[in-house]
């Protein structure tokens, strides 16, 4: 039996420094902010990693890095499925799982060209199956690029049905669909773990599954206290939600370069550089460092209510 892996899920960013290599040390500093402000688990060699833009040596690098530094503290799972031919699907998805994570992630629009058939995602799903290691446990990743492929519900049933997969990153940003999939996978392993802000505590609420978006990157913790106590406390939690929806409405502005922003104000690590946004964001999206001054007190303020709160 696949250990069960959800809750709040920070999809990771990576630092680079001036050189352009990985900035390790602020890269392990990143992985201790998640762990100590609230994430069940943690979901390496994503789209906010840049894993498009990372050789297969690199990617595998993080991915080890990622297990050897949480020594088992939370979850860790990875993907880095980025190649076009399955050949090399396999074996980049090989060299990730032999890294020592609890799971590994299929990009789901990795299975079948953009106009690709129902039958030709399932021949990939079968020729995935049958390669990687049996006791290997997977997952699912609905990634918006280079295009997004929503699984239709016989996909995810075949899924639940396999056994196989505990995880879907789920990218629908609809919660009758999530609430459908739960319906779907009751009884398997699959977990259904939203991505979106704007439905996160009600697709909460019906999966029981977590959070797994690009915000956990800003306040993870708020989420966490959505998910633990956001039924207990109806009126914090829906005012909370509010802020969380209009704080992710800045994802287009230059993420996940914008995250590795804020975290140079935290002073968890120094580099902004970003291979998938390698543009100034300052010079497109005006007023950046205020929109950031905002996020960062709005945190602070409903971290400061919920303080109140649990002290009496």
């Amino acid at each position: 039996m696949h250990k069960s892996i959800s809750g709040i899920i920070p999809v990771m960013i990576t630092p680079f420094g001036p050189d352009g290599r990985i900035d390790w040390a602020g890269y392990e500093a990143l992985i201790e902010w998640y762990i100590e402000h609230g994430s069940q688990a943690l979901f390496a060699v994503c789209q906010s990693s840049e894993m498009r833009y990372l050789s297969l040596e690199e990617r595998v690098a993080l991915s080890r890095f990622t297990v050897d530094t949480v020594r088992g503290r939370v979850p860790v799972v990875s993907s880095g499925h980025i190649s076009d031919s399955l050949a090399d699907q396999i074996a980049e998805l090989q060299a990730v799982a032999d890294t020592g994570v609890d799971a590994v992630i299929l990009v789901t629009n990795r299975l079948a060209a953009e106009n690709g058939t129902p039958a030709e995602v399932r021949a990939s799903f079968n020729a995935l199956l049958n390669a990687l290691p049996a006791d290997m446990p997977l997952g699912l990743y609905e990634c918006p690029a280079p295009y997004r492929r929503l699984l239709s519900d016989e996909e995810i049933d075949f899924c639940a049905q396999s056994g196989r997969f505990v995880l879907i990153k789920d990218v629908s940003c609809d919660i009758e669909v999530v609430r459908r999939r739960v319906a779907l996978t009751r009884g398997s392993p699959l977990r259904i773990c939203n991505a979106n802000a704007a439905i996160a505590h009600q697709a909460m609420r019906a999966s029981r599954a977590g959070f797994c978006g690009v915000m956990a990157n800003f306040h993870p913790d708020l989420y966490r206290w959505l998910q633990d106590h956001g039924e207990a406390h109806p009126e914090l939690a829906e005012e909370l939600c509010v802020f969380l929806v209009l704080s992710a409405q800045t994802e287009p502005m230059g993420y996940p370069k914008l995250a590795k922003l804020y975290h140079r104000r935290l002073g968890t690590f120094q580099g902004v550089e970003s291979r998938a946004v390698p543009h100034d964001i300052h010079a497109r999206h005006w007023g950046l460092e205020a929109v950031l001054d905002r996020i960062a007190q709005g945190t602070d303020f409903y971290r400061g209510r919920i303080a109140a709160l649990a002290a009496g």
